[in-house]
């Protein structure tokens, strides 16, 4: 396929994602989402993060796999996820599951830094080269499990999760700045919901709020 189809198909993918949340709208409480990150979707090639021979279909919004019994997210919940953050250009994030380095470089598209965390090392090789490829220079990865974090580059200004775990780790919480946000699934298997954690900037409380129910790999304690 040419550039200018997977452009076109790309344009497509973003009026999808904004079809779908004016449907959850009145779940979310709002209806729309931040244009800079509509723009990040719009113009980070989805289909050079996945592999070739899914190329075709990488613009649909649904998740699609990678290898390894794991997918890249559906572009509708990378969209919100995102959003959610709300990440400023003095930010740095911190995201565990890197997979092919999608949501990492949407997320470098917004943020001054991006750390983030992959467990399987051919997946985690793979995103070096394609966020090389789509040239992203503030993105660091490391290969690990991401269930505790990472305490040498801590404390960030965003956090967020593409596995879910049962509870949500103290050790990101700890590693939340006061102020901060984190975007995390959580839950057993088949009951898991997205919840949006914020920490207070002057008293350090920690609030958290359920947006809407989804399904991602489990992210394993590794203790």
């Amino acid at each position: 396929m040419t550039e200018e189809q997977f452009a076109e198909m790309r344009r497509h993918m973003v009026m999808e994602i904004v079809a779908t949340t004016v449907m959850v709208g009145e779940r979310l409480g709002r209806y729309n989402l931040d244009p800079r990150v509509m723009d990040a979707m719009g113009s980070v090639k989805r289909h050079e993060f996945v592999p070739v021979e899914i190329q075709p279909y990488a613009y649909m919004d649904r998740p699609l796999p990678i290898g390894y019994d794991k997918t890249i997210s559906q572009p509708f919940i990378v969209a919100l996820m995102t959003d959610l953050l709300e990440v400023g250009p003095e930010d740095t994030v911190l995201e565990i599951g890197t997979g092919m380095g999608y949501q990492s470089a949407v997320l470098a598209a917004l943020a001054h830094k991006v750390c983030t965390i992959e467990l399987i090392e051919p997946l985690a090789q793979q995103a070096v080269k394609r966020i090389a490829g789509a040239g992203m220079k503030n993105v660091e990865i490391r290969i690990g499990n991401g269930y505790n974090g990472w305490p040498e580059r801590a404390p960030f200004d965003r956090i967020i999760a593409t596995a879910a775990p049962d509870l949500i780790p103290a050790s990101l919480i700890n590693q939340l700045k006061s102020g901060g946000r984190m975007v995390i699934p959580a839950g057993l298997a088949d009951n898991q919901q997205l919840i949006l954690v914020q920490k207070d900037a002057s008293s350090g409380k920690v609030s958290t709020r359920e947006i809407i129910p989804v399904r991602f790999s489990e992210l394993e304690n590794p203790d």
